[in-house]
């Protein structure tokens, strides 16, 4: 996935700084994602969502609201209706730079936000909330014990995740003044629901009214056991393989062309873009995408044939390590495999039988951690030579080619 830095004004003209998560080749529709209140665009399940969004060929903008992450302006002057605003020059810059949005994400308020922002974006064809409140004032609990103060003195600090926030009355009335239940009920756009059953910042209870007030079509996915911000890798993954599956029937996207869903056994590769170096490769029903850096001509969307090659030893080597730890019941607590290639002179390789000319060598550093005696890392060093893939690339290797009609 390739990700270019941006920037655009937002509602009262200040710089927003945002990412445009673009996939291999040209882009087959725009999303837009809204981050949750007090984020940014680069928790991690926005980086994991948008990742995922680029493997079907979407490209997926994200950025930050005024006044938060690195985007220019005052949080204290900002409230609900100034997100929706921000939103909505997010999808104007898409459509006059590219192309208007069909899919809006939005995180907590920001799911709020996209769905109050959802009517004035006509090319959008779907909306996907994760962990939303069913009305915005919801986020008022987050610091409840200070709106009789803020009320009175205007403005109070407040603490939210660890950072101080500045918030004036004014956020509080405009925040309390939306109703979402006309947005929702009048959507019409299909409407992808995802919550956790053990949210403890937005009770479940938000995700079944909003279910509630849409009409067809409509979805909901549980996310079982998560936590508000998917911190958990886990979590922020299957959210977002839920959503690319889900947006397929509503978008038409490119997650793999049909050709390359390789067959059984087989390794596929095929240009993504026939300008560039850019590959795309099908394995097992696997996406990975490889390139060439820049220097060589390339976008470096992916790694190298090399780096692919030096991946695999490396992977290969702490999966044999690692099997071989449990079947001995080794107390290893981490595998680390570090893997560099480059060309030698046979001359100076005093094991390799070639004499002329020059040889590949792959180097490997091996990082066992754990409670491990000296001859215990000794034999578990001696297990990684034994890594089926360490010994086909030192052993004689034939390819045979042939073309297909």
């Amino acid at each position: 996935m390739k990700s270019e830095r941006l920037e655009f004004s937002g509602h009262n003209g200040a710089s927003l700084a945002a990412r445009l998560d673009l996939p291999s080749g040209t882009p087959v529709a725009y999303a837009l994602f809204a981050h949750c209140f007090t984020c940014s665009k680069d928790i991690p399940a926005a980086r994991r969502i948008a990742q995922r969004l680029s493997s079907l060929g979407i490209a997926v903008l994200r950025f930050d609201f005024t006044g938060l992450g690195h985007s220019g302006g005052e949080f204290a002057n900002t409230g609900f209706s100034s997100n929706v605003s921000d939103l909505l020059q997010a999808a104007d810059y898409l459509r006059e730079k590219y192309s208007a949005p069909q899919l809006l994400i939005g995180h907590s308020l920001g799911g709020a936000a996209v769905l109050a922002a959802a009517s004035s974006i006509p090319e959008a064809k779907a909306v996907v909330t994760i962990g939303a409140p069913a009305e915005p004032d919801h986020v008022l609990h987050n610091f409840s014990h200070k709106v009789g103060d803020i009320c009175d003195k205007g403005e109070d600090q407040v603490e939210l995740a660890g950072r101080t926030f500045t918030i004036k009355k004014s956020f509080i009335e405009d925040i309390a003044a939306v109703s979402l239940e006309q947005h929702v009920s009048q959507l019409k756009k299909a409407l992808l629901v995802m919550h956790a059953p053990l949210d403890e910042t937005v009770a479940m209870d938000n995700a079944a009214q909003l279910f509630q007030m849409a009409k067809h079509p409509k979805s909901f996915v549980t996310l079982d056991d998560a936590d508000h911000l998917l911190t958990r890798a886990e979590d922020a993954e299957y959210a977002a393989e839920m959503i690319s599956a889900w947006v397929q029937r509503y978008i038409a996207v490119s997650l793999l062309p049909k050709m390359m869903q390789a067959p059984e056994g087989i390794t596929r590769v095929i240009e993504a873009d026939p300008n560039s170096f850019t590959q795309d490769i099908s394995a097992g029903g696997h996406h990975i995408v490889a390139d060439e850096p820049v220097s060589y001509g390339g976008k470096y969307l992916g790694a190298t044939p090399y780096q692919l090659v030096a991946a695999g030893l490396g992977a290969c080597t702490s999966m044999t390590i690692r099997m071989y730890a449990r079947q001995k019941k080794i107390p290893l607590d981490s595998v680390q495999v570090d893997v560099s290639h480059s060309k030698v002179h046979a001359q100076d390789c005093e094991e390799c039988q070639t004499s002329n000319g020059k040889v590949d060598q792959f180097e490997r550093n091996i990082l066992l951690s754990g409670s491990l005696t000296a001859e215990q890392r000794k034999r578990l060093l001696e297990i990684a030579d034994r890594c089926p893939v360490h010994k086909t690339l030192e052993s004689e290797i034939k390819i045979v080619t042939s073309a297909q009609e």
